[in-house]
């Protein structure tokens, strides 16, 4: 089980007006802040800043790195931007999001990958357009999977993302998701499988409690990586109780930590 701290994105209107004015204290606080929220990997996204991306990508990994040995997840659309990113990474093992059917970004990425000996995210998303049922997600991810695998690439080094579609606009969206995580998990048991949750609520009330059940419930199914915000108490007390439950935590002793430090009574779960 992986954590992607998702904070330091300029999607985020103070990141973004704290890369415009170089603001390195502030990047670096919330680098630090994720960090002790129990992060794995710290995503660096500034594709808002699309005249400056690759500067500025370059700015937030070194900025980044001054503060936190945690390995970086280099996150872009841009393949030059990706390369920016990567080149400066010190820790082993960075994670590129992402890679997918498509051909020109297949083609784009995929030296990338064997260059960095890079984990790669790798999304169910073809030339053809968004998956719509677990039967077509489980198409395209044998497609991924196999053209990977000839390039020398690992399954136990892919985290596949099955494209979480709001609920509000398809009432089945939720469960194709989880169909679509048991299908390929049983077609391939080393692939491991990443996503964003927030999506699933888009456009509904209540956001924060959609994501965090649906976090949940996407682990009960395999789901092993999440790109969330770690500062968030109560997504973080929900997944470290998952994975007690769903026998990843053994003898609870993450579990155990968490609630010593206070996670649970923060909460008022007692």
């Amino acid at each position: 089980m992986i954590v992607v701290g998702e904070l330091i994105n300029t999607s985020r209107k103070a990141i973004r007006e704290a890369v415009e004015k170089r603001d390195a204290g502030y990047i670096q606080t919330i680098a630090k802040l994720q960090q002790e929220s129990g992060a794995d990997y710290l995503d660096i996204n500034c594709g808002t800043m699309v005249s400056e991306e690759v500067a500025a990508m370059e700015w937030l990994v070194n900025t980044v790195q001054e503060v936190t040995a945690l390995p970086l997840c280099i996150d872009s659309p841009s393949a030059e931007t990706l390369e920016a990113g990567l080149s400066l990474v010190k820790s082993s093992s960075p994670l590129i999001n992402s890679i997918s059917a498509e051909e020109k970004r297949f083609a784009s990425v995929l030296p990338l990958i064997k260059k960095y000996q890079a984990i790669i995210v790798a999304l169910c998303i073809e030339d053809a357009g968004m998956p719509v049922t677990a039967e077509d997600r489980l198409r395209i991810a044998k497609n991924l999977i196999a053209r990977l695998q000839e390039q020398g690439i690992d399954q136990d080094e892919i985290y596949l993302d099955p494209l979480i579609k709001p609920i509000s606009t398809g009432d089945k969206y939720g469960w194709e998701v989880l169909q679509s995580i048991r299908l390929i998990k049983d077609a391939f048991p080393e692939v491991h499988f990443m996503c964003g949750l927030s999506n699933v609520s888009f456009s509904l009330p209540n956001r924060a409690l959609i994501n965090r059940l649906f976090m949940v419930q996407t682990m009960a199914y395999g789901m092993d990586g999440y790109i969330l915000d770690p500062t968030n108490k109560e997504m973080m007390g929900a997944l470290y109780v998952s994975r007690a439950l769903v026998g990843q935590d053994k003898y609870c002793a993450r579990y155990l930590k968490e609630h010593r430090k206070g996670l649970y009574n923060l909460n008022g779960c007692g």
